[in-house]
């Protein structure tokens, strides 16, 4: 946790409280009218989105007037109250204390750093070029004539082929059997997909260069999607993270898999010549199933029946996004993400405004996914191609299965935002304050100092396991101290805890071997943080703290 959390908090709940106080202050009992017609009239505005999208004619117009006046009718009778600016205010405030919150609470996890090693860089990567992705950035940004003055074989794929699955398929096969030891794309998550199926099943790493229009795999893994010719450095100064692959049946998926209403839209010959009319003509009848397949989705427990639309992917999205839709926090956590959407009213729509807690939004993470369905085929969005395949379908995921390599310098994923949690929130505050004021468990302060090699024996410090977070407690093993330290470390943790931000910010720093970089109070004793060998961080419990005097 950094020192601007506990702060950040504490912001959060004056901002909340300053709503609330402004709101019953300047409006008094009427404050309670004025919540009442806001979410009134959020309300009717979704119920008549929801009759625009499943009606034609002029019932849609009628409904489409609906959703745009309810929200100015709301705003004319504040006003006409004389509290709009109460209101506003008030509302600022809100969202100031949610996003201070959330930002609190991330910075309480802190960041969580993907494993990642060190490696050496390839002899013979081979590298696959779509040049009509993004609008032409391969050409445009000059990336073949980069990566062949890296040392890179690049093929780029015909501009004029229409289908080019069963040639990068093709290319990236055979130039493992001719020896390439790593293989990558230029290009959209699609073509990323291909490719990265043929690493994972010949066990080469694979690198991404974003060179299409979204890249959410590439943002998903800390690349820079701004500048793709950075993304080439993988080949001279790369580092290697593990990551999990979805499988829809025997095909590859890096971000998801759609089923549903979208995925019925996007497969119309006329949805790429034009969007929003080919929606609004065809999800009236796929709202209503009136066409359109029917569903039943199995996630572990959880069955879904009849819903309008689901997206599984590769690795949840983050919980603290509209509807899901958004980032993954990580790539690794070996589980599939589930969303649905069942939506059968315009109450059904209005409760909508409940979030994640909707009971027409399901949220969910399982190893395996099971898609049935009346018709022989449906209609799939796998990484936005659209494909039509046979029922019943199966979605699992592979933990682990793709070696990445990426820059050792990029820009990284920034820090998710958690739902808010109030509670959380309070004693993340108020914790602080007891702490600081002496009247809670006691914060280390370390201090760097140096002390010749010879007096440390770095090879008995005992070994720490990779771990998740900034570390966790660990016992000692005796056998690895020397006699005058083992009667008085016997029994006690190390607290790693303690030294958190140290051990992140060292292992990447690559402190010199042997070097003690940091001492402090552990709660059982004093510690040291010292270098290893092979540049891992360790503790070593020194000391248990003195029997208080009898």
């Amino acid at each position: 946790m950094t020192s601007a959390a506990p702060w950040t908090a504490r912001l959060a709940l004056v901002a909340g409280a300053m709503a609330v106080v402004i709101l019953l202050l300047f409006a008094g009992a009427r404050s309670v009218v004025l919540v009442a017609v806001g979410v009134g009239g959020t309300a009717v505005t979704l119920a008549g989105v929801w009759w625009t999208l499943v009606h034609r004619g002029p019932v849609r117009a009628l409904a489409a007037v609906l959703a745009v006046a309810a929200p100015v009718a709301v705003l004319v009778l504040y006003a006409l109250a004389g509290l709009l600016w109460v209101v506003l205010v008030s509302l600022a405030l809100w969202v100031l204390a949610v996003a201070s919150g959330r930002f609190a609470l991330a910075e309480e996890t802190g960041p969580r750093r993907p494993k990642e090693r060190r490696v050496a860089p390839p002899e013979r990567p081979f590298l696959i070029m779509n040049p009509r992705s993004g609008g032409g950035k391969v050409d445009r940004l000059g990336l073949r004539e980069k990566a062949e003055a890296l040392g890179a074989r690049v093929a780029v794929l015909d501009p004029d082929r229409p289908d080019p699955v069963d040639g990068v398929v093709g290319l990236a096969r055979r130039a493992v059997e001719e020896g390439a030891d790593l293989l990558g794309v230029a290009g959209g998550d699609g073509t990323q997909a291909l490719v990265a199926g043929v690493a994972a099943e010949r066990g080469v790493p694979f690198v991404v260069i974003p060179a299409g229009t979204r890249n959410h795999f590439a943002l998903d893994l800390g690349l820079d999607r701004d500048d793709p010719s950075a993304c080439l450095e993988a080949l001279t100064d790369g580092v290697e993270l593990r990551v999990d692959l979805g499988f829809i049946g025997d095909r590859v998926f890096v971000n998801n898999a759609s089923f549903g209403a979208y995925a019925a839209v996007v497969q119309s010959p006329a949805y790429r010549d034009d969007k929003v009319r080919t929606t609004l003509q065809l999800l009236p009848d796929l709202l209503t199933h009136e066409t359109g397949p029917d569903l039943v989705v199995r996630a572990g427990e959880l069955v879904m029946d009849r819903p309008q639309a689901v997206l599984v992917s590769n690795n949840p999205y983050r919980a603290g996004d509209p509807a899901g839709l958004g980032r993954r926090e990580r790539l690794d956590s070996g589980v599939l993400g589930v969303l649905g959407i069942t939506v059968e009213s315009a109450t059904q729509a209005a409760g909508l405004l409940r979030g994640r807690n909707a009971p027409g939004l399901v949220s969910a993470t399982a190893g395996d996914v099971a898609v049935e369905a009346r018709e022989p085929a449906v209609p799939v969005g796998v990484d936005g191609e659209p494909l039509t395949l046979r029922t019943p379908l199966r979605c699992h995921i592979a933990p682990g299965a793709l070696r990445v390599r990426v820059p050792r310098h990029r820009p990284g994923v920034p820090l998710g935002r958690p739902a808010m949690d109030w509670h959380r929130v309070r004693r993340l505050a108020l914790t602080t304050v007891r702490t600081a004021a002496g009247r809670g468990p006691h914060r280390s302060r370390l201090r760097r100092v140096r002390v010749p090699r010879a007096s440390l024996p770095v090879r008995s410090l005992p070994v720490r396991r990779e771990t998740e977070g900034p570390g966790v407690g660990r016992p000692l093993d005796p056998a690895t101290l020397r006699p005058e330290e083992r009667d008085a470390t016997a029994g006690h943790l190390v607290v790693e805890e303690q030294f958190g931000d140290a051990v992140h910010r060292l292992h990447h720093a690559g402190t010199a071997t042997g070097r003690v970089v940091a001492t402090g109070h552990t709660g059982v004793g004093s510690a040291i943080l010292t270098v290893s060998s092979d540049r891992g961080l360790r503790v070593r419990q020194r000391t248990p703290p003195a029997p208080p005097p009898s």
